[in-house]
């Protein structure tokens, strides 16, 4: 059955055409980050298993002071998915001590995120929670930057990794557009590794990741009415060795038929069918540059962490 599609949401929407097409049913990673699943999310970033955070964070600590001394003085700074912004706080502190006052505008969809993230780093920046997607809260942190003032814009946790890779340049190329020259982004980026520690980190023993996935299944039986049974699914974990990404997928057990009625569809599943979630699309070092080259930057620094192969880029407009 099909709803007229003037009153849909945009996420009711988005899963009558990822869950109602023909072939691999599919829908995007960013409806996984609700308040609950962007909660799970923070748990994750805990697990021993996903070291990929820990990464992050070490080279941010390690090299904040590079990254404050390379930035323009005076410096304006957004963060794209920024959480509740604990990695973000080296960063902050380096500049602070380098110019009188720092504007620090978090960009999120999670508002618990951001109220915490408020809180947290208030005593180092002064804080501009923007509830937004990505683009439209570069474009309002925009506006808030002084005459002559430059961005840096922080998009880091490998979340680039999300995208497609040609979809990736496609995005990071509309981020460009709302900067202007001096600007730079400080990228976080994942590199290839050892498939099995790769796989562990998106399917811990804990099982925290698969109530990650499957809280999809619950948003939409909380905002869509749909009828899923969350026992009926479980979280899968696939490496792409051609693509070279992790894909997660929620696999169902058995033939069944879900109602979603907000999204105006009845979906069927045959067993061992999935909805594919998300994908975190790894990269090699020597692609990277490349990778700015396209979408309109020009590399100045890259670190890495030897411990878990990790990458941190600061690229120019």
């Amino acid at each position: 059955m099909n709803a007229p599609a003037y009153h849909l949401t945009q996420f009711a929407y988005d899963v009558r055409d990822g869950l109602g097409r023909l072939g691999q049913k599919q829908l995007p990673p960013s409806y996984l980050y609700d308040e609950l699943g962007s909660t799970l999310f923070e748990a994750i970033t805990m697990l021993p298993e996903y070291g990929l955070t820990r990464a992050d964070a070490r080279l941010l600590r390690r090299y904040a002071p590079e990254i404050a001394n390379a930035s323009p003085h005076g410096v304006l700074v957004a963060e794209l998915g920024s959480g509740t912004g604990t990695k973000t706080h080296h960063v902050l502190s380096a500049l602070a001590r380098r110019q009188p006052a720092v504007d620090y505008y978090p960009i999120d969809v999670s508002a618990a995120a951001l109220r915490a993230c408020a809180a947290d780093l208030e005593s180092v920046a002064r804080v501009h929670p923007i509830h937004a997607s990505y683009l439209d809260g570069l474009k309002r942190a925009g506006r808030g930057r002084k005459k002559d003032q430059n961005i840096l814009l922080l998009f880091l946790g490998s979340t680039i990794g999300n995208f497609d890779r040609e979809a990736g340049v496609r995005f990071l190329v509309d981020v460009r557009s709302v900067l202007i020259p001096g600007d730079s982004i400080l990228i976080g980026v994942d590199l290839v590794k050892d498939v099995n520690q790769m796989l562990v980190a998106y399917d811990d023993p804990m099982g925290v990741t698969a109530a990650f996935n499957k809280n999809l299944l619950a948003r939409m039986n909380r905002e869509l009415r749909a009828t899923f049974d969350l026992r009926e699914f479980e979280h899968e974990v696939r490496w792409s060795t051609e693509d070279r990404r992790i894909e997660m997928h929620l696999r169902s057990r058995r033939d069944q038929s879900i109602e979603i009625p907000e999204a105006g569809l009845r979906v069927e599943f045959s067993e061992a069918e999935t909805i594919w979630t998300e994908s975190s699309h790894k990269f090699r070092l020597e692609e990277l540059r490349s990778v700015a080259s396209r979408a309109g930057f020009t590399e100045r620094s890259c670190w890495t962490d030897e411990e878990w192969p990790f990458a941190e880029c600061l690229w120019t407009v």
